[in-house]
């Protein structure tokens, strides 16, 4: 529920931001941070960035349901069609060019992006920020922090390569909380173990 109600806000917020499909000086000057980072920084983003493409959905479930982890793949085979839903409602409400149109020409753009079209919000943000959400209770220890690295590296990535505006990746990830928070209610997550001591005998 908090996941939910925070992503909501998140989400909200900057769709208020955006409404008029303008990047602000604020926005552009992180935007220009991030993408204007070395080239040599692009094989090792590559990789993550790619991560929040649609068919990891199905390919984590796949893996889910052969660890025989069913309930979680049933969880990411709907984080995949919420996803589909719900940044397509998003996009009817609010809608933002990609950086060459928004910011201007003075943008990297690195690999097959896309120079124009409707960039809010990121669905690469939205899919990987659902996953994490539905798959850390699953996850144990340092795996925890492993999977938000990973979201964040792909928020990062997508700026870098110039596909987004800070924002679009914020809200998307947002968004992703969102949707992960519903899905965990909805399916249910794995009951926390507590450790009991026994009391000493007498």
């Amino acid at each position: 529920m908090v996941a939910v109600a925070v992503g909501l806000a998140v989400l909200v917020a900057g769709m208020i931001a955006v409404r008029n499909g303008t990047v602000t000086g604020a926005e552009e000057s992180v935007f220009h941070a991030i993408n204007d980072l070395p080239g040599a920084f692009y094989p090792v983003l590559w990789p993550f960035q790619q991560l929040g493409a649609i068919v990891f959905g199905p390919i984590t479930a796949i893996v889910a349901a052969f660890m025989r982890k069913f309930r979680l793949a049933g969880a990411l085979v709907a984080v995949t069609v919420a996803k589909l839903a719900s940044e397509r409602v998003v996009k009817q409400i609010v809608s933002r060019e990609r950086p060459r149109t928004s910011v201007g020409e003075d943008v990297h753009m690195r690999g097959d992006v896309s120079a124009s079209g409707e960039s809010f919000v990121s669905g690469h943000a939205l899919l990987i920020a659902a996953i994490a959400c539905v798959v850390l209770p699953y996850l144990k220890g340092r795996w925890r922090i492993v999977a938000w690295v990973v979201v964040g590296l792909v928020l990062v990535g997508r700026v870098y390569v110039g596909a987004h505006n800070p924002l679009d990746v914020i809200c998307g990830a947002g968004l992703g909380f969102a949707v992960g928070g519903c899905l965990n209610l909805a399916f249910g997550v794995p009951a926390r173990r507590r450790s009991t001591r026994l009391a000493p005998s007498n």
